[in-house]
């Protein structure tokens, strides 16, 4: 085409401008690349005017995060020994002083409310006045301790085999939480409680969303340098196999770190920070970027070998695979645009930086590749020795064989591999869990399952209820009405013990009555009265209520925590909690909200695959659009896209058989996959327009030129693809690994569909049909020798003393 020509001219003719600006635009990307950062906030997955998010965003508003409270806890049958007591105490002393910590709440710091009948008020007196200094003034505290009901199942419990498991509540400054120096503030916690555990032989645990979200930042960090050293090591190290030159390697590479660094330039230009699914796109742009520089640099040798001008192949090369290059990356911006227009900021932020920087890295491999072989020394019959594998010849040459011989064969296992596809894809489940990602014997997880097991889990599952009027939350009547819908939420084994200004309200009791645990229970009408001065009089009043009680006493909340049991029972748990609510709360009376971070998280997770499985589907129609508007045939465009949907089948039928859930992280999988497998057939479909018009539309020799002049490629391309993505095996988060996993796995078996089932397709079209579409094929690339027509071609007699007839 003529746009090709007249850039391959511009790219040779202004090579060094172009060097010289590309230099200048690096080191500026550089610079801007020191300047990135990881996101350590929760990543926002629901769009503001959702109602789950608009109902969390009041819950805080109104009492404050629910996900800022670290949690340290252990297990001992030593638990009131005076030693191992006191040193619990200074542990939580030390937290203290640190200033991130607002608060800590333990066994040793927790309070009693003492009655003062001649001012009708309760003083707030700690269990502890000063350290026991003997077993004996230990075993009045231990006696204290237990007697105060409140804080049963809450900070203390014990087991059956007469152990006691205790926690320590360390709430954190939320802006401390979500800065880059969180790791420190994280460190610094986790050592003091290290001290206290060697110190004492017992085995500490950690947990609570701050300690959750730091660990996996850090490993996420840790993980994602890995897998981009890993991404250049392996492409160097099959570049090298492939070509056996040095140079071969050599400039690839360049191109592809140019690239990484203008990635990471570009996230911190547009004002993105490194999460899981932004600090994958550098080893992706490696792994894309590559197979851009294998086409080019075969075509290139190819050329050179066959008339031995280097210029004139370097121009050659980029009027040839030039515009069928820029349809594989913009085929493959197209999978990854379709992420930037769900209403999810992380899936925008993914979609929109992996698109830029896609057709970044198509624009540095068609300049920088060209100028750099246009310096370089002429290639040497050695370095373009691969282009004679006798071994890849013979695997082409077979693999057209198979193609012109075995076509039903071919077919049959299609339908066979569909149909056991087909059937594997029915079950798929559905589901999602906070921790999913981390392997089931990591240090977070082995913490989390005691937590679970001992005080039934860290999620936090939140209920407000809004009684529509002033001081509606402190009636007699409705706070009976809280305590029958904790006896209710009792009933359901994955969640805590509720806390509420009820339980507050028994405690008050219970203090009146001078700790007696059987008052640790609302009071009656009569006992209000009398009550009611001693509650409004305590401090305890206006620091310790506000947590459960808005500024008017009319919207309160009840808490428990909950394990992480998926989206599946969670969902399941919420559709039981809201009819039993609603029984106890009517709905024309109250206003009863389900919210949480649990809550947020399930609706998230079903909110994300929604939009994953809208993008998927655009991802397919837009890519189709592109193969049609490519051909201009509906038979072409399914020729071209069965071959790369089959893949997909087969990978969502994998899924199915293995029991690998459905959930955003898989999901993905699909869009990339898909994007990626396509650019095959389209390289195909590029030489055999070529080769078709060469052959005057004889199929079965164009088909055969064209396998033997891109299947090599394709081969080498896919191998590149498919180990450059097994490097997202070796990380620790499942999803990372799901997506390494089983994008590979589709991509190895689109190898076979694009080099069997794709020829065989096009060998069994209509001859006539095949005429009418490569006439003026959108792919199609011309150059001088292949425009000449020889029908109109002839030769004559000229005259030099007569003018001549201009040829028809």
């Amino acid at each position: 085409m003529k746009f090709w020509a007249s850039l391959s001219g511009k790219i040779l003719r202004y090579r060094l401008p172009i060097l010289i600006g590309i230099g200048v635009i690096t080191v500026l990307m550089g610079w801007l690349a020191t300047k990135a950062e990881m996101t350590y906030t929760i990543a926002k997955i629901l769009p503001d005017d959702d109602v789950a998010s608009r109902d969390y965003d009041e819950f805080r508003k109104r009492f404050g995060f629910d996900a800022n409270v670290m949690v340290i806890g252990f297990e001992s049958d030593r638990l009131f020994d005076k030693t191992l007591f006191n040193d619990w105490y200074q542990a939580g002393e030390e937290l203290r002083k640190i200033p991130a910590v607002k608060n800590v709440m333990a066994i040793g710091r927790i309070f009693r409310l003492e009655p003062v009948d001649s001012l009708k008020k309760f003083n707030v007196k700690p269990i502890i006045s000063h350290l026991p200094e003997n077993q004996a003034e230990m075993d009045s505290i231990q006696k204290a301790i237990l007697s105060l009901t409140f804080y049963k199942d809450l900070l203390i419990t014990k087991g059956s085999d007469g152990k006691y498991a205790t926690t320590m509540l360390v709430t954190l400054d939320q802006e401390s939480i979500d800065r880059k120096d969180r790791k420190e503030l994280i460190e610094h916690i986790t050592a003091i409680g290290g001290a206290f555990a060697e110190k004492n032989k017992v085995d500490i645990h950690y947990s609570g969303l701050p300690y959750i979200r730091t660990v996996n930042s850090l490993k996420i960090k840790e993980e994602l340098s890995m897998f981009l050293y890993m991404s250049l090591i392996v492409t160097a190290l099959v570049l090298f196999l492939f070509f056996r030159s040095v140079k071969a390697i050599i400039f690839p590479m360049l191109v592809v770190i140019i690239s990484v660094i203008w990635c990471v330039g570009t996230m911190v230009l547009l004002g993105y920070k490194i999460t899981i699914l932004t600090g994958l796109i550098p080893p992706l742009i490696v792994i894309i970027g590559i197979p851009n520089c294998i086409y080019l640099t075969n075509s290139f040798h190819r050329e050179y070998r066959g008339h031995g001008n280097k210029i004139k192949a370097i121009s050659r090369v980029i009027q040839r695979i030039g515009n069928a290059t820029f349809l594989t990356n913009f085929n493959n911006v197209l999978g990854f645009i379709t992420f930037a227009f769900t209403q999810s900021d992380v899936l925008k932020e993914f979609g929109i930086l992996s698109s830029i920087n896609v057709m970044q890295v198509f624009v540095l491999s068609l300049t920088i590749l060209p100028i750099f072989y246009s310096y370089a020394p002429s290639p040497k019959p050695k370095q373009t020795k691969h282009l004679d594998n006798k071994l890849m010849s013979k695997v082409v040459d077979r693999i057209f064989a198979i193609v012109s011989n075995y076509r039903p064969l071919i077919y049959s296992l299609t339908f066979v591999v569909i149909g056991i596809s087909a059937y594997g894809m029915t079950k798929i489940r559905t589901t999602g869990n906070f921790t999913d990602d981390i392997p089931r014997d990591d240090r977070i997880m082995v913490d989390l399952r005691f937590f679970e097991s001992h005080f039934h889990g860290m999620m936090p599952f939140e209920i407000t209820i809004d009684t529509q009027k002033k001081n509606g939350a402190m009636k007699l009547q409705t706070l009976h009405k809280i305590d029958a819908l904790q006896h209710e939420l009792e009933k359901f084994p994955e969640f805590s013990r509720a806390l509420s200004i009820v339980e507050l309200v028994k405690f008050s009791k219970q203090s009146f009555y001078n700790g007696d645990t059987s008052e640790y229970a609302l009071p009656n009408k009569e006992e209000v009265t009398f009550l009611l001065p001693y509650a409004q009089n305590t401090s305890l009043n206006a620091s310790t209520t506000s947590s459960f009680l808005d500024s008017n006493k009319q919207v309160t909340r009840l808490s428990v925590q909950m394990a992480d049991i998926g989206t599946t029972e969670m969902k399941r748990i919420t559709d039981q909690v809201r009819p039993v609510a609603d029984s106890i709360f009517p709905p024309d009376k109250f206003k009863v909200t389900l919210t949480g971070t649990s809550i947020v998280f399930l609706k998230g997770t079903d909110y994300l695959i929604e939009n994953l499985l809208t993008s998927l589907l655009t991802a397919i129609i837009l890519i189709s659009g592109l193969m049609y508007f490519m051909f201009y045939s509906w038979k072409m465009l399914v020729i071209s896209i069965v071959p790369n949907v089959i893949p997909l089948i087969f990978t969502a039928g994998l899924m199915g058989f293995a029991g690998i859930s459905l959930k955003s992280s898989t999901i993905l999988v699909f869009n990339i996959a898909y994007g990626i497998t396509v650019d095959s057939a389209i390289h195909f479909f590029s030489r055999y327009g070529i080769d078709l018009k060469t052959n005057r539309f004889q199929i079965k020799p164009s088909v055969n030129a064209a396998l033997k002049d891109t299947g090599v490629s394709i081969i080498y391309t896919s191998t590149i693809l498919l180990l450059g993505f097994c490097i997202f095996i070796f990380s620790t988060f499942g999803g990372t690994i799901a997506l390494g996993f089983l994008v590979s796995v589709t991509i190895f078996l689109a190898v076979f569909t694009n080099l069997f089932l794709l020829p065989s397709l096009l060998l069994s079209m209509d001859r006539a049909f095949k005429v009418k579409v490569y006439k003026e094929p959108l792919i199609l690339v011309y150059d001088e020798e292949e425009d000449i027509n020889l029908k109109q071609l002839k030769i004559r007699k000229i005259n030099h003393h007569k003018p001549q007839e201009p040829l028809p």
